[in-house]
């Protein structure tokens, strides 16, 4: 069952229910896990760019599209081996604002994973 995204402020997010305050993911079981940023901050110093070795902890198979909240700044975005790595799993990535992206992520369907900053 897909999770619905109550709301986001700046630091956190709550779905169904529950409060996260740490960048998550949502698999395609509706699972919601922690976001292993530490993937992409040790290749870049930052966990802003998202790196090859974290779009393959991201992808699951199986997955048509991933949401990715990229921030309540819009800071997120994807190195281009990343880039390249979805395009050849024919996976679609929709990078928005967090906020906007838990929106897209509550009307999105079919085989849709997510993942969301929750600061900057």
């Amino acid at each position: 069952m897909k999770p619905f995204i109550d709301g986001t402020e700046f630091g956190s997010i709550t779905i169904s229910g529950d409060l996260y305050e740490n960048d998550i993911m949502i698999r395609l079981n509706g699972e919601v896990i922690k976001r292993k940023k530490k993937l992409s901050k040790a290749k870049y110093g930052t966990s802003h760019k998202i790196s090859l070795d974290e779009a393959e902890h991201i992808f699951e198979k199986g997955a048509e599209k991933l949401i990715i909240g990229t921030g309540h700044d819009n800071q997120v975005n994807l190195s281009k081996k990343a880039d390249e790595y979805f395009r050849e799993k024919k996976c679609e990535v929709q990078l928005l604002p967090t906020p906007k992206a838990a929106k897209a992520w509550n009307e999105a369907k079919g085989a849709v994973i997510a993942m969301f900053h929750v600061t900057c």
